[in-house]
């Protein structure tokens, strides 16, 4: 599709499997706390069109900075939290990012995705399953 991927990960496990999938760019975040600076730097101080953010409070401020003027910052975890240790206003101003909130959808939203996965060859990586007894160690 013409992107550039850029991924961070604390596990060096996982970024390697990330870089069998393609991407292009692999940054370990624990290795390298201000991250977001190392995606200024791979992108000519550009920053990046879209992040992904999982982390929450402690990752946020660092996908402010990686993203570009106008870029767009989803937010679809709170791993480490649910609010940032840095005020940040004013580069989500004055960078003119757009953030929007996705939330976990009902069954029939999940039933709307499966129905759509199986009309396409997108196929979703699932590296380990839980039975329900089990279900906390998949965090």
């Amino acid at each position: 599709m013409g992107a550039r991927v850029i991924a961070t990960s604390s596990s060096d496990q996982k970024l390697a499997r990330l870089e069998s999938f393609g991407t292009d760019v692999l940054i370990n975040y624990k290795a390298k706390k201000q991250w977001g600076t190392s995606v200024l730097a791979t992108t000519n101080n550009e920053g990046v069109d879209h992040v992904i953010e999982v982390g929450g409070g402690d990752t946020f401020p660092e996908s402010v900075r990686a993203t570009k003027l106008g870029g767009h910052n989803a937010l679809i975890g709170i791993l480490t939290g649910p609010s940032a240790k840095e005020i940040i206003l004013p580069r989500l101003f004055l960078k003119q990012i757009r953030t929007s909130g996705i939330a976990m959808g009902n069954q029939k939203s999940q039933q709307a995705m499966i129905d759509y996965l199986e009309k396409t060859d997108i196929r979703p990586v699932i590296s380990h399953t839980f039975s329900l007894n089990d279900i906390a160690d998949g965090f």
